[in-house]
């Protein structure tokens, strides 16, 4: 039951949608109920808690728990939304990440999912509904059998430092959903732990370590009663909570933080010039471009590919969207 439950995780996305007429049916057999509109896959409710867990307040007004996966595709649908946020109200909260073990193996058979190939093309669905680049291929090409193993690379990632360690989960977000490379491997997590300016042999050599802190992680999801990616969890000083399950629209997000902490002022984002966002962000997609500056997709990915054909953009593209990298 628990490696299904994760494993719908994984592949709950648009394809979702399609099971919504029939959930009646899909409840006696389906031991998660996808639901498009709050973007994540669900436990049955026996399964989830009503616990309150004390959430230290260290440095911000507000602390919040984000529990993700770097393989988590709901997680990379929520990435303009959160990108917007710490832009606008980054000096009113602190985000502390923390790893939710979406796949810890194959060891098992049920609900039309038995192997890494019929994950594909809920992947590339997935990438329509969010509007973020992602090839589902990678289950053909080069699968994972794990997502264990980029998890403790991002405790040890944390371990050296927290700014880094961020940097570091997109772009291993990156090359897993644009070029198709399985970050269980340790070549692709070195790459990407080398990009991301973090100290390699001292990350292999913390993988002990790692490892502990990762299982941290995944007793403190049991506290909280965490049932599915993403889940962020927001304290005030006072442990007042609120909790936003799934990938919702900013103003989701934006109006929790505001109902903890009313004080915080919205910062008006810098877009003198087109680029400047990439002064921030080194890689875009249009979609986080979009959200981020207030427009439509489309808008967005014409200033984007203007910019890209002046020469003062790179370009990553697939078959389910377009990466805009600075030069």
């Amino acid at each position: 039951m628990k490696i299904l439950s994760i494993l719908l995780i994984l592949i709950c996305s648009v394809s979702c949608q399609s099971q919504t007429n029939s959930r009646m049916s899909e409840e006696k057999t389906n031991p998660l109920l996808c639901d498009p509109v709050n973007g994540m896959c669900e436990m049955p409710a026996g399964e989830k808690t009503n616990a309150k867990t004390a959430i230290p307040v260290e440095n911000k007004p507000v602390k919040i728990i984000y529990y993700t996966d770097p393989i988590c595709s709901s997680c990379w649908g929520i990435e303009p939304q959160l990108r917007k946020l710490k832009l606008e109200y980054g000096d009113y909260f602190e985000i502390d990440y923390r790893m939710g073990g979406l796949l810890p193996d194959w060891s098992y058979n049920s609900g039309g999912i038995s192997k890494p190939s019929d994950v594909a093309h809920h992947w590339d669905d997935a990438s329509l509904y969010y509007e973020m680049p992602i090839d589902g291929n990678v289950w053909l090409e080069d699968p994972l059998d794990s997502s264990y193993p980029s998890c403790i690379a991002m405790k040890g990632a944390q371990m050296q430092s927290k700014e880094k360690a961020v940097k570091f989960m997109r772009i291993l977000r990156e090359k897993l959903y644009l070029d198709k490379k399985n970050i269980a491997k340790w070549e692709n997590i070195a790459e990407a732990a080398k990009i991301s300016g973090l100290d390699v042999q001292k990350l292999k050599a913390d993988y002990d370590d790692a490892e502990e802190l990762f299982q941290e992680d995944l007793n403190l999801a049991k506290t909280l009663g965490v049932r599915g990616f993403p889940t962020l969890f927001l304290a005030d000083a006072d442990n007042n909570q609120l909790t936003v399950y799934g990938s919702k629209p900013y103003s989701s997000y934006e109006n929790a933080l505001l109902t903890l902490f009313p004080k915080a002022k919205k910062k008006n984002i810098k877009n003198e010039n087109p680029l400047d966002l990439f002064e921030i962000f080194p890689t875009l997609a249009p979609k986080e471009y979009a959200v981020i500056l207030e427009k439509s997709t489309s808008e967005a990915t014409s200033i984007l590919e203007k910019l890209y054909l002046q020469g003062l953009l790179d370009k990553k593209t697939i078959k389910n969207g377009s990466l805009y990298i600075r030069k």
